[in-house]
């Protein structure tokens, strides 16, 4: 186990490094001049280029892991041993680069693979001294803890790059201005609701309209909807009652007839707990009217948390969450888009599927930015972070909140969900100070952990998205990290969701209902009822 433990870490971040370095040159392009200039340019494209860096890196650390198993071994071992790269290689070349593999190069991977047990099963080298593991343990942590406060500096140089650039930009005009519909699935009541969804009526705008749709006349926001309706003569409100129960997902089946009811071209939907400024559609449509913006989506703060477990959740999504997603967006481009803004055009949807397309699908946000970018557009954020109002939740219910989660991500992006792991800073930090050979090594590795993790959630939850909750909680950033390590853990076992009281399993991101509280708030209705305005 230890020499599979040595050759499996040399393998894996050798071939990591080298797959990582195809994708930073696909990313590139080809080099087809060769005058002096041209290569100059060229590399200076390459240097900019993150996966790049990334790659070096893991490349570097397999060759020190190969140095030590040289160290260890004879190199009559080592080298067929460590020949298992080239078959990691081709797998992460079908699998994640979507390279194609004759039957000739996968007899050849079986061939490698039975050299590699002759070469295993002729005398295996003694095992290396205890204390020699020990070392190899030690840096191991080092590197993982090193690696995770690599991930915060790099989340707090991504959202530094992205709001400083925001800042910089000259005012736009926002000339192009075409019609605008607001999409709301609206399903019970959130906080401040009414202030969420006048926030929406008070748009510098010159032509939108807002359409609202719940499953059931009953449904508690039907009467801050009509009241609203009171309130604004413009923009034009509409509310739909009833959809057809057409998928699980009870969000984008409103969708779908919200999409056919909607006058305009350009659909922007947001979820019900969001509130914006008043230049928020100016915002969106500046974005789109760009031909390689296949949608927008946007970054959010709390606008306030009563409670402790509402806190938990702003400072994880303002101050980690943010840096993960300004991360993505600095290494490959967004691929996703996120509930608090989704906005796309008419022909767009088409092009994906529409909404029909996701309808027993759990992360609608995510799979349309998904295939939005696979179609080759671009997913932009909005330059200004819309608000949220989370909820006044207890403990338990943000820990079911990031459960629920993080098995949507383990479904939709297993290997991301994986790679969590080298995000868990407290973890390595904590496992560094118990290996740490000195207690001043120890409180050094600590230490780093939290000026490196609150110096980046600073960076990025307060003076980035000027977030209130987090100026004033972000001490709660430590303990997050704690809790979010165990539910990490516990999502690898769990398949069962609970969603606004429903219950569902999830199957590579599609949701079967399994059962549901034992007073159901009604899924959907078959029959369909218009409530139209006075306009």
């Amino acid at each position: 186990m230890r020499t599979l433990f040595i050759l499996a870490f040399v393998v894996v971040t050798g071939t990591g490094g080298e797959i990582g370095l195809t994708h930073a040159m696909k990313r590139i392009g080809e080099a087809r001049q060769f005058s002096p200039l041209a290569i100059l340019r060229f590399v200076a494209r390459a240097l900019g280029e993150s996966w790049l860096w990334v790659s070096v890196g893991l490349m570097a650390v397999s060759f020190y892991g190969f140095l030590i198993m040289l160290s260890w071994y004879p190199v009559g071992f080592v080298v067929p041993a460590t020949s298992l790269a080239y078959v990691a290689g081709a797998f992460g070349a079908k699998f994640l680069l979507g390279e194609h593999l004759s039957s000739t190069r996968w007899a050849g991977i079986v061939f490698i693979c039975l050299g590699v047990a002759l070469a295993w099963a002729d005398r295996a080298p003694a095992l290396p001294d205890a204390s020699l593991l020990h070392l190899l343990a030690r840096d191991s942590v080092f590197f993982l803890l090193a690696a995770s406060l690599l991930f915060y500096l790099f989340g707090a140089w991504a959202a530094w790059r992205f709001f400083t650039g925001v800042r910089r930009a000259p005012a736009r005009a926002g000339i192009l201005t075409p019609p605008v519909s607001i999409l709301k699935p609206v399903r019970g009541l959130d906080r401040k609701a009414y202030e969420n969804f006048a926030s929406f009526c008070r748009q510098d705008y010159p032509e939108y309209e807002i359409l609202f749709a719940v499953s059931e006349e009953d449904d508690p926001a039907v009467p801050v909807i009509r009241r609203l309706m009171r309130d604004f003569a413009k923009p034009s409100i509409r509310l739909l009652i009833g959809v057809e129960d057409q998928g699980a997902n009870d969000k984008v089946a409103k969708l779908c007839r919200l999409a056919r009811e909607a006058r305009h071209d350009l659909l922007v939907i947001s979820d019900s707990d969001v509130l914006v400024a008043p230049d928020y559609l100016r915002s969106v449509a500046d974005l789109l009217a760009d031909p390689q913006v296949g949608a927008v989506t946007a970054l959010y703060r709390a606008a306030e948390a009563p409670s402790l477990g509402a806190a938990m959740d702003a400072v994880g999504s303002s101050a980690s969450f943010t840096g993960s997603v300004l991360v993505a967006r600095a290494l490959e481009g967004l691929r996703f888009a996120m509930g608090s803004t989704m906005a796309i055009t008419r022909q767009r949807l088409q092009e994906i599927g529409g909404f029909e397309g996701m309808l027993n699908l759990h992360s609608d946000d995510y799979e349309l930015g998904r295939r939005i970018a696979a179609r080759g557009y671009r997913v932009e954020l909005v330059p200004q972070p819309v608000s949220m109002q989370f909820p006044s939740e207890t403990m338990g219910d943000h820990l079911r909140h990031e459960l629920r989660w993080l098995v949507g991500i383990r479904n939709n992006r297993p290997a991301g969900h994986f790679g969590m792991l080298l995000t868990h800073g407290l973890l390595w930090a904590v496992v560094a100070v118990i290996l740490a050979p000195r207690g001043a090594i120890a409180a050094a590795w600590l230490g780093a952990y939290l000026v490196v993790r609150l110096g980046s959630g600073y960076v990025i939850g307060v003076w980035g998205l000027n977030d209130p909750v987090v100026r004033h909680k972000l001490w709660l950033l430590p303990l997050y990290d704690f809790l979010t390590f165990f539910i990490w853990l516990a999502s690898f076992s769990v398949n069962r969701i609970e969603w606004r009281g429903a219950f569902f399993t999830l199957e590579h991101g599609r949701m079967v209902r399994v059962a549901s509280d034992p007073n159901p708030v009604p899924m959907s209705t078959p029959s369909l009822r218009h409530v139209l305005p006075r306009e």
